[in-house]
């Protein structure tokens, strides 16, 4: 028999004989163990009758001596180490004083009654007392006083847009006049030289801004949940709370009244959707509310300067439900970069600026938190690849190779998660990877890009996402899909068999679902689209009967 390996220094070999009888014959069976046992003992029992050939009567026999065996070892083994330490013990070769503190120590940490209490998060308390303070008649005071500092914030970044507007301005008449002198009084490196100097100008401009953006935010951040704790405190001593409440108000209305005069309101395109009710579900059928959107993604996140009623409504809703079991999530389409520099991900960014976000940690550093995590996990990967390189041959190798190439990027089909208090109406972002054949419509059932939306789906049934916006046709803008267009929605729509399997996830929990197709798509083919979805779902409708007399 094989003999297992054992990493233990103190490992011996011992020998497991058996005797039994076999009709007339007496049989004899030798077996050498590795001690200490390291193998399940009914494996072990398994593999000596069908090697060895033992009759099945003899079975619950062996079974029995073996198991007797090994306990009967093990104790010596134990005992003998035991006997060895105590004499370790008795000659001075161990401290006492540090044995017995390794004891205590050993005890404390693994006992109950010992362990010392957790300590009180900041972030936890905050959660708890802004939930309880959006629950009660103080929320529009919570809702004026972050309008007032999302104006603010706003006012900053058109003072900065501006700025760097006027510096391009300058930057391009002067480059233009350097353009004109060149061959003349002006050579290639003064040119050169001047768009250098250009380039340093703006940078130093967007840094200085960067900054001040940073730290106004940080202060907002501070001052903001220092005021909640303080009115909840204040709250708890006195039911009368309408001067705050009218303080915070009268400061919102004069900040609407300075951004009306000095800028333009622009109105709200209309919105085209659809909305269906369907039942899925093997046996126990679960109503679920599917709503097709003509949208742009960011409008999701956008919160508007001149918020009408419907605007409050909206944000008063993001924050109901910012800690509870109903909350709202966005799939965004991005490439295998995690950073925010570029496409829809800078546009994102922009909007994640626009308004301090005062319960998580702003965008830059999620993501920082993102590539840690993810250069550990390829790490990790990589690891178990070169213990088990079987793996790599059975497929994948193209995908390893790519990944050892920039291990911080992320394959098509995986995405990244982060969480928002300051959109309008999203808490979690699912920032997916989608690669070329999705936007040239090369796509298939098995797309790392539908099995991606499956494993978002599952997310959102295990952390409780029970409203999610998902780009039907797999892209942000109509220039993208060519001419593919419904060939794409009939794959992409293929993950509503992943919808049916919901209910074994979640235990059937109803759900919202929004199908958004771009902003430029033609009010025919939204049509087209909408007509589509009740064949693909069961829609659910009302039937009426009439009887003949």
């Amino acid at each position: 028999m094989k003999k297992s390996k054992c990493k233990t220094s103190s490992s011996s070999e011992k020998e497991f004989v058996f005797e039994f009888k076999a009709g007339k014959h007496n049989c004899v069976l030798k077996v050498p163990l590795q001690f200490p046992a390291q193998e399940n003992i009914n494996d072990l029992h398994g593999r000596l009758m069908l090697l060895h050939k033992i009759p099945c009567y003899i079975e619950n026999e062996l079974k029995s001596a073996l198991s007797d065996f090994i306990d009967r070892e093990t104790t010596l083994d134990y005992d003998r180490e035991a006997e060895q330490a105590l004499q370790r013990l008795t000659m001075g070769d161990v401290d006492v004083n540090q044995l017995t503190d390794a004891w205590a120590r050993s005890y404390v940490e693994t006992t109950l009654e010992h362990a010392r209490p957790e300590e009180p998060s900041w972030d936890e308390d905050f959660a708890d007392v802004y939930h309880e303070l959006i629950h009660s008649p103080a929320s529009d005071t919570l809702l004026n006083l972050e309008h007032n500092y999302f104006v603010s914030i706003s006012e900053l970044i058109s003072e900065r847009d501006m700025e760097i507007k006027k510096l391009q301005e300058r930057q391009t008449s002067e480059m233009d006049k350097v353009m004109h002198e060149l061959g003349n009084t002006l050579s290639d490196q003064d040119v050169n030289a001047v768009a250098s100097q250009h380039f340093d100008a703006q940078q130093v401009l967007e840094n200085k801004w960067a900054s001040e953006l940073k730290q106004v935010t940080e202060i907002q951040k501070q001052e903001y949940q220092e005021w909640v704790v303080k009115l909840h405190q204040d709250l708890q001593k006195s039911t009368n709370s309408s001067k705050i409440n009218e303080e915070i108000m009268v400061q919102s209305g004069q900040l609407s009244e300075l951004t009306d005069s000095g800028s333009r309101v622009f109105e709200e395109q209309p919105l085209l959707e659809e909305s269906f009710t369907i039942h899925l579900g093997a046996q126990l059928k679960t109503m679920h509310n599917l709503r097709l959107v003509r949208a742009d993604v960011l409008d999701f996140c956008k919160h508007r300067r001149h918020g009408s009623s419907g605007t409050k409504l909206r944000r008063l809703q993001t924050a109901l439900s910012l800690y509870s079991s109903s909350l709202c999530g966005l799939v965004l389409l991005v490439d295998n970069r995690v950073n925010s520099y570029s496409g829809i991900k800078r546009d994102f960014a922009t909007v994640a600026k626009e308004c301090t976000d005062f319960h998580f940690l702003c965008l830059e550093e999620q993501l920082e938190e993102v590539q840690q995590v993810l250069l550990y996990a390829r790490a990790q990967r990589s690891s178990k690849h070169k213990e088990q390189p079987e793996i790599s041959r059975n497929g994948g190798d193209d995908k390893s190779k790519a990944l050892e190439r920039n291990p911080s990027n992320i394959s098509p089909g995986e995405f990244y998660v982060s969480r928002h208090s300051n959109l309008s109406e999203v808490h979690v972002v699912f920032h997916l990877c989608v690669d070329d054949n999705v936007r040239s419509g090369n796509i298939t059932a098995r797309d790392p890009a539908i099995m991606g939306l499956r494993n978002i789906l599952k997310v959102c049934c295990t952390h409780d996402v029970t409203t999610i916006t998902v780009p039907l046709l797999l892209v942000h803008d109509m220039s993208e899909v060519r001419t593919r267009a419904l060939l794409g929605f009939k794959e992409s729509v293929l993950f509503p068999g992943f919808m049916m399997e919901m209910a074994s996830w979640d235990g059937g929990i109803s759900r919202t679902v929004q199908f958004l197709v771009p902003k430029s798509i033609s009010e025919e083919m939204f049509y087209q689209l909408s007509n589509m979805l009740p064949q693909i779902f069961r829609v659910s409708s009302t039937l009426t009967l009439t009887s003949k007399h």
